[in-house]
């Protein structure tokens, strides 16, 4: 990885610039204090889940089980943007390495994918239940769910590993600049010495992939399930089915309605400030907001961690 300096770039800078959100400085201390708190509940609120559905027996079944796996996902996720985030706050010169900025994208982009996969994974294993209960504790074993859990980690981070080691052998130019508070590839191809359309070709198709595949099987497995319930003859029976998959609707509208706008808006491209506030959406308030859905909407998550918070 090569970096071209110009008569516009310190010779002392030693990697790129993440902008943020350029304010006073005590706008930054007040943005430190704030997502320090939502990254302490965070972990806190993701930790219990996994602490609850570890030590309650009857919370060990695939659905539970995906669920802290999810769980533990959603800290890495986190984790992969606000304890840089937080550091460039209280920095005067919000400087990140070249191979500090390249593994936050790779990380970022990786955990990422692997929550679409897992969103799905927990879809399916939701229309198993509802649409086949009986067979339910024969298909969905303890081996499958295992495999399900291990695939979603493995094709997660393998898929954006050639566009990363591609892009981080492109040499830079310019003031080394990023308008972001994480290396994103956008403002990161723009600062390209030259044009790599063949680059940006790889880049532009594989990112959608881990997105549109898994989004559309969730939309047909949540299709057969709403058919399913519909010919339910009683009101309880369909309310008790839809309870059961009110949880992860939610969070999948909260994760893929930011995401959609980020990327399917024509205009959010050319907008930084648009691009910063959907992108901390879907990567610090999503990851916030899921341990509050699936203990206020599931009894059985609710008694596990009142349970697990006496102790």
């Amino acid at each position: 990885m090569n970096i071209s300096n110009t008569p516009n770039t310190s010779s002392t800078i030693t990697g790129f610039i993440l902008l943020g959100f350029p304010c006073s400085r005590e706008g930054q201390i007040l943005l430190f204090v704030l997502f320090s708190v939502v990254y302490l509940l965070t972990l806190m609120g993701n930790g219990s889940i996994i602490c609850a559905v570890r030590w309650d027996q009857r919370l060990h079944t695939p659905m539970y089980i995906l669920l802290a796996n999810f769980s533990f996902l959603e800290i890495w996720y986190v984790t992969s943007t606000v304890p840089n985030m937080l550091a460039n706050f209280l920095s005067d010169t919000k400087v990140i390495s070249f191979s500090g900025c390249f593994l936050q994208f790779y990380f970022f982009f990786s955990l990422g994918s692997t929550e679409c996969f897992f969103l799905a994974i927990m879809a399916f294993d939701r229309y198993l239940a509802i649409c086949w209960p009986l067979h339910y504790p024969t298909v969905m074993t303890g081996r499958l769910c295992t495999n399900l859990v291990v695939s979603c980690w493995i094709f997660g981070f393998l898929w954006f590993l050639i566009p990363i080691i591609i892009i981080s052998q492109m040499s830079f130019c310019g003031s080394k600049i990023i308008d972001h508070f994480l290396c994103d590839p956008g403002p990161l191809l723009t600062l390209t010495c030259k044009k790599a359309p063949v680059v940006e070709i790889i880049f532009s198709t594989l990112s959608p992939l881990p997105l549109v595949i898994p989004f559309l099987f969730i939309m047909v497995s949540y299709a057969l399930v709403l058919r399913a319930v519909l010919k339910v003859p009683s009101a309880s029976g369909k309310r008790k089915a839809f309870s059961t998959c009110g949880s992860h609707l939610a969070v999948v509208s909260l994760f893929y309605g930011s995401v959609l706008v980020m990327y399917g808006s024509p205009t959010s491209e050319h907008e930084a400030g648009t691009q910063k506030i959907v992108t901390l959406f879907y990567s610090v308030v999503t990851p916030f907001l899921n341990p509050v859905i699936y203990s206020l909407r599931n009894k059985d998550m609710k008694n596990a961690l009142q349970k697990f918070l006496e102790i």
